[in-house]
């Protein structure tokens, strides 16, 4: 029995008919795997499975994936990211040469209404679930999370009072009024998801009618642990307000992408 699987058109055109064929018949996939996007398992026999293509430099990894988390698609991703990447695909736990083989940290993300300048402003708080180490290291350097995102451009907040200048290339992805995504410049051009939820997000009315009225949103981020999971909005706007004073937030405005 053919297994359920979706091979987009991009995907298609990366890998070829012979091998897409292939895989729509079952001879080159497999049965079971963990989803490259939630990491939970997954059964290409039982239940509709995206292809999905990372594509670095000089290297390509097909992956898999429940087509409720993400679709089909070709993602660009770093040469350094995607032997990473590959080593959590295909289960090959090798470790670094000092022995060590950092955990991978998930993003998350809080979606809130914050004061500025006498009006709410709609806002994403950004806060990793673990260190973040610099790619292709072994993670001994520390946290890298603050200083990874301002190369990137985001600048320090330690007024919040003010807003955070507008960081070209990136934006918000919302779409029929649910968060999709974080996006940031491709490394050939165009966007790539640096944060995309498993499935979207439900924002609050008052977040999107302030998001489709600014048609901007003001991503801010800290360190893991400076955050928190914050039930209300005003302890939310505590929580960032303290993270500002301790010096361990950035934060960038960027455009909004769909309604």
């Amino acid at each position: 029995m053919p297994r359920m699987l979706d091979v987009s058109e991009d995907v298609r055109a990366e890998i070829g008919d012979a091998e897409a064929d292939r895989l729509l018949v079952g001879d080159s996939a497999p049965g079971s795997y963990d989803c490259t996007s939630c990491r939970t398992p997954g059964d290409s026999d039982q239940e509709r499975t995206s292809t999905v293509l990372f594509v670095g430099d000089e290297t390509a990894v097909l992956a898999f994936a429940h087509a409720t988390c993400i679709p089909s698609q070709v993602v660009n991703v770093a040469e350094d990211q995607l032997k990473g990447a590959m080593r959590s695909i295909t289960g090959d736990e090798s470790q670094t040469p000092e022995g060590l083989m950092p955990e991978q940290a998930v993003l998350g993300i809080t979606s809130g209404l914050v004061l500025i300048e006498d009006d709410l402003r709609p806002a994403l708080v950004v806060e990793p679930t673990g260190p973040i180490a610099r790619p292709g290291t072994d993670g001994r350097g520390g946290d890298q999370f603050l200083q990874l995102l301002l190369e990137q451009g985001f600048q320090p907040t330690q007024d919040m009072n003010r807003l955070p200048g507008v960081l070209p290339g990136w934006s918000v992805l919302l779409a029929a009024g649910r968060l999709h995504a974080v996006l940031q410049p491709g490394p050939g051009g165009g966007q790539v998801a640096w944060w995309q939820a498993h499935q979207p997000l439900q924002v609050t009315e008052g977040w999107r009618t302030a998001a489709n009225k600014s048609q901007s949103v003001l991503v801010f981020a800290a360190p893991v642990g400076s955050i928190g999971q914050q039930p209300r909005e005003d302890l939310l706007r505590d929580a960032l307000d303290k993270a500002a004073a301790n010096a361990v937030l950035v934060a960038a405005t960027m455009p909004l992408a769909g309604t």
